[in-house]
């Protein structure tokens, strides 16, 4: 079975010719997932009802009931809960914990039939742009595993680059759907905020947050977006997408081009960029520069918000409702030595950064006033979309990195330039694989990404499918 080739269609049409059962589709993919699993550390366990969900597939599809997902083998990243199911964000703070109830979008693909072959590896509790932070180890890239699969979906990514699964789920903060996929060479989809519901998403930025599809096509994501968006009655922000002007599209790309002028975008990336634009112009788009002044603060914006939700949102691990709990000599020591024991230092130091910014004296100083540059960014980029359908930016500026070449937290962070934007607006963005740069002999994958106004994924899926070549 070329497993490589395989999308969500293909494999519908496949089922209903009879070509195939989806035991053998599942079969397949566990067998792949024995032999390169043990070196990628993609996944952290793989589910025991995996052959009792294909059976159950099956019976639907020969019952004539099988939808375009039934029978299609799902990863899902270890910070969305599936009942019954253990999930523990990679981090040991929740070590063992079974979640209780299914997450939304969860509940939504089991409608539809799909499998679920197991929880794959993530920075822990999602923080961090490499999945060196997970407590399980790091996830190794399919192209060169001396290097990083990306964060914080880096499993996720790496099940789907490296055909150990069909597709798979992530979530998104700052680029954690985006940047992995880029480096995995898959499509990576991080929708409008709200679009998706959050309910049985392991908290880390609430209002960042989102939920979204990494595949090897732009139109299996926008298959699995269908089915998984829309309101949610456990989750306030969440909508029907209705809001916002539908107008219609001019073809035209914008590029920020003096953002692009920072230092630190490697130069091969550049010019695999450039080459993404042109063979958007040869396909009948207009490329236009633009300006976006407010643009490079979204990062020092990100690192202030983001932290101050995280320190909030991870008050609930305390040792006492679930997870991980150590005895000290009274409560709060509880609270200390838990809190010590099961988190790692990436998510002390968030909680850390996010305690003080959000502390008396600081709160003015740091925390308001990124709450008003995120306005300002947020008005900015409904400016320019009066002007362009997309804006255009690499997902990265730099290809996949070794596995511990980054041991600076900064430098980490810095990675994240060109993704944590669409969060801070809360629009939506897909990365789409954009050419490969050399490193030691080593062909890596580089992202392309564009930007769309809030609600527009079909843009971002007609723009993406014409990049790829997709009918």
């Amino acid at each position: 079975m070329d497993l490589g080739n395989l999308t969500i269609k293909k494999l519908g049409n496949m089922y209903r010719a009879k070509e195939v059962t989806v035991r053998e589709v599942v079969d397949a993919y566990l067998k792949e997932i024995e032999a390169k699993n043990g070196e990628l550390n993609a996944y952290l366990g793989i589910y025991d009802d995996v052959i009792e969900q294909a059976e159950e597939a099956q019976k639907k599809i020969d019952a004539g009931l099988g939808t375009e997902l039934t029978g299609v083998p799902f990863a899902v990243k270890d910070n969305i809960l599936i009942k019954g199911k253990r999930v523990g964000a990679a981090s040991k703070i929740l070590e063992n914990y079974i979640g209780s109830y299914d997450a939304f979008v969860i509940e939504k693909l089991k409608k539809e039939g799909v499998v679920f072959i197991g929880r794959t590896n993530l920075d822990e509790f999602a923080m961090g742009g490499s999945t060196e932070n997970s407590a399980y180890g790091v996830t190794k890239n399919p192209h060169d595993t001396n290097r990083v699969a990306g964060g914080s979906s880096g499993g996720s990514a790496a099940a789907v680059g490296a055909d150990l699964a069909l597709v798979s789920l992530g979530s998104d903060t700052g680029g954690s759907i985006r940047q992995p996929a880029s480096f995995c060479n898959v499509v990576g989809l991080k929708p409008t905020y709200g679009s998706v519901s959050r309910s049985g998403l392991m908290a880390m930025g609430s209002s960042l947050d989102v939920i979204g599809p990494i595949t090897k096509t732009v139109t299996d994501a926008e298959i699995i977006f269908n089915t998984i968006k829309g309101k949610d009655t456990k989750d306030g922000t969440s909508h029907d997408g209705e809001w916002g002007e539908k107008k219609e599209t001019k073809k035209v790309i914008g590029v920020p081009r003096s953002f692009l002028g920072i230092d630190g975008i490697d130069d091969d990336v550049k010019e695999n960029f450039e080459k993404s634009l042109e063979d958007m112009r040869k396909l009948g788009y207009e490329v236009r520069d633009i300006e976006m002044p407010t643009l490079p603060l979204s990062l020092a914006v990100y690192y202030i918000i983001m932290p101050a939700e995280v320190s909030s949102n991870l008050s609930r691990f305390d040792g006492v409702k679930y997870g991980m709990h150590v005895d000290g000599e009274n409560l709060v020591d509880d609270y200390f030595k838990t809190r010590g024991a099961g988190f790692g230092k990436e998510v002390r130091r968030r909680i850390l950064i996010g305690t003080y910014v959000l502390s008396s004296g600081y709160y003015d100083a740091y925390y308001r006033k990124a709450v008003l540059a995120r306005n300002k960014i947020k008005k900015e980029f409904e400016e320019v979309f009066k002007d362009v359908d997309v804006i255009a930016l690499p997902t990265s500026p730099v290809p996949s990195f070794k596995i511990g070449e980054k041991s600076d937290p900064l430098s980490l962070y810095l990675a994240d330039i060109f993704t944590v934007s669409a969060n801070i607006a809360g629009v939506p963005a897909i990365s789409l694989p954009g050419g490969t740069v050399e490193r030691d002999n080593k062909k890596l994958p580089t992202g392309f990404q564009l930007f769309a106004p809030h609600n527009r994924e079909d843009i971002l899926f007609s723009y993406g499918k014409s990049f790829l070549g997709e009918d």
